[in-house]
This record gives C-alpha cells, structure tokens and sequence, in this order.
C-alpha cells in the first residue's frame, strides 16, 4: 500500500477536490461523475455533475477518497443498496439473492498517473472503515476480471482487505465491516456530523483549508 495516503470521506468539504479529480479524467467515461451506479444516472455530464454534487450535499452519495497529499487521487463508492442499485448483471444477481446486504461496494477508481501504486486497495480498504463507522453490517462487492474494465477502474478480487473477503464467489463477494483485524487502538475514534463528515470526537470544528476528516492509511 502506498505510503502517505490518507483517506477523507466524500462530502460537501471534499467535493472540490473529487471534481479535480474527475475533470482531470474526462469526466470519467466521458460524463459519468460516478453517477452510473445511482438510480438517477443520465448521458448528460452537466446534469450528472449536478445531480452528484446535490447527492453529496443531501448525504445520498458516499466514497471513501484516497489523497495524496492535498490531492485526490481516487476513491471507492459504496452504499446501501437503494443508493447503488444499478449494479451489473442485476437480474442474474437477484435470482438468487435471499437477502439484500447492508452495503455495496460500486465502482473503485484510480486517476491517471497514479494507478499501480496502491491506491485501489488504500480506497476499498479505506470504505469498509467508513462504513464501520456508520454502523457496519454485510458489505458485497462484484468481482469482474481486471482484463474487463477499463483503464482507471479495479476489479474487486485483487483489493481484498479482510480475512473475510470471499473470493470464491462469482457472482458477488462479501465481507463484513467493523471486523477489521486492525486493533481498537490504530482505530481513529470519530463521529459524524450533520452534514456527513467526521471529525475526531472532543475537537473543535477546524477552520476551513484543514481536514476534519482524513485518516492515515496504517
């Protein structure tokens, strides 16, 4: 894992630079603003941008970003399954599905010029810590072959960060949150706030240019 990444969950305070990131990469897939797993995803990019930043600002829209430094330089989304429903293969998927999980991990995506250094497995690693914070409970991911997505995007199968991630399934793979072997005390104990960040419990709010939130990838 790349050494100095911190991770900041996505919010009102990291919109700016998440929107770095994604006009730095064409929008990603030419507009898609990490709308396409959202119910109200559009061909549009100007319609999907500000339908993703009114998501981020309402908390509808969660990932965990990967910063190197002051920059964004990927991220992992997640959440429940109504926030992420459109998943692929979804009638498949449902023929055998018995219970919906708690959480879903969506697209993993590493910017230009920063892939093959760690930053999939820091953002995977990085989202079942901020699930855990918000509550924890069954997470799946859906594996593809690394040779089926394209460039900037990961395939689950290779950023297992946990014990418990299954990697016989094919159809989808699970793990559960909040039972990371880190010990309680490289844990950051944090609450959320109204608008969806996190900041250390006991701190003051930091004034702007700082980062409530960031963690340090251990």
């Amino acid at each position: 894992m790349g050494s100095g990444y911190t991770i900041e969950a996505l919010d009102t305070s990291s919109w700016d630079a998440f929107a770095r990131l994604v006009e730095a990469n064409n929008g990603v897939f030419g507009g898609c603003w990490c709308m396409g797993f959202h119910p109200d995803d559009s061909r549009e990019p100007a319609l999907n941008r500000e339908r993703k930043v009114a998501r981020v600002r309402a908390g509808r829209a969660h990932a965990a970003l990967v910063f190197d430094g002051d920059d964004c330089v990927g991220w992992c989304q997640f959440g429940a399954p109504d926030e992420v429903p459109k998943i692929k293969n979804r009638t498949a998927y449902e023929k055998s599905l018995v219970t919906l999980p708690d959480w879903r991990i969506a697209c993993n995506f590493v910017g230009k010029g920063h892939r093959r250094q760690g930053v999939a497995t820091a953002a995977l690693a990085g989202a079942l810590d901020l699930i855990a914070l918000l509550g924890g409970g069954k997470v799946e991911g859906y594996p593809e072959a690394a040779g089926s997505v394209p460039a900037g995007f990961s395939s689950m199968a290779p950023c297992r960060p946990t014990s418990g991630w299954d990697s016989s399934a094919t159809a989808r793979s699970e793990s559960t949150a909040g039972s990371s072997p880190r010990s309680s005390s490289q844990r950051r104990r944090r609450s959320r706030d109204a608008q969806g960040s996190f900041q250390k419990i006991g701190q003051p709010r930091p004034t702007s240019g700082q980062h409530p939130h960031r963690v340090p990838i251990l």
